[in-house]
């Protein structure tokens, strides 16, 4: 009987195996894996001032004077000048936002004065709250070029008073100041896309 016993458990066996492979058959679905990388192209950043990337400019006018009116080399009534601020953003995939400002502003003549676009400034501060603007992604020429004149009258005021009194300020300044310096910071930040 143990053979017969042994012969009905394998075909036991066998039978279970069948019906499981038939079964696993029958309640199976299709399942497909199907696999991609996302990718995203950044966007270039370029900004330069002045050819540089990265550093604070240090203006000395005495470095920026029209010649026929440079007294001994030294910037006093009646001399005038100009700088310019060049923006670029040649490379720059995205538009963007500038914005110039001036610090560490030592000894200015007090009626020294600035000329921006036919516009003239008492004060660096107030020059530096009319230099911003926008440099489009789409636009060809993405340079902007920021021309500030600036001139010593070499006299000051609307009547002969004024003069005098402006005449003895120019002279104090004559004694008490020897180099008129300021740093031209300009910050570019992209524009928000919409």
């Amino acid at each position: 009987m143990s053979k017969k016993r042994n012969i009905l458990i394998v075909g036991l066996i066998l039978l279970a195996i069948i019906l499981s492979f038939l079964g696993g058959k029958t309640f199976s679905k299709y399942v497909s894996q199907i696999q991609g990388a996302g990718t995203a192209e950044i966007a270039n950043w370029v900004f330069k001032v002045n050819g540089k990337e990265d550093s604070v400019q240090t203006v000395n006018l005495l470095s920026t004077y029209h010649n026929e009116t440079l007294v001994n080399n030294k910037v006093a009534p009646g001399t005038q000048g100009s700088f310019n601020i060049v923006i670029d953003a040649t490379g720059s995939e995205v538009g963007v936002d500038y914005k110039v400002s001036f610090s560490n502003e030592t000894q200015k003549p007090q009626n020294l004065v600035f000329i921006y676009n036919d516009t003239q400034y008492t004060t660096i501060q107030e020059l530096a709250e009319n230099l911003s603007g926008t440099i489009d992604a789409n636009e060809e020429d993405k340079t902007r070029t920021i021309t500030i004149n600036w001139k010593w009258q070499y006299e000051t005021g609307e009547n002969t008073n004024e003069i005098a009194q402006n005449d003895k300020i120019d002279t104090k300044n004559a004694k008490d100041l020897n180099d008129y310096t300021f740093d031209v910071h300009v910050t570019g930040t992209q524009v928000m896309p919409k």
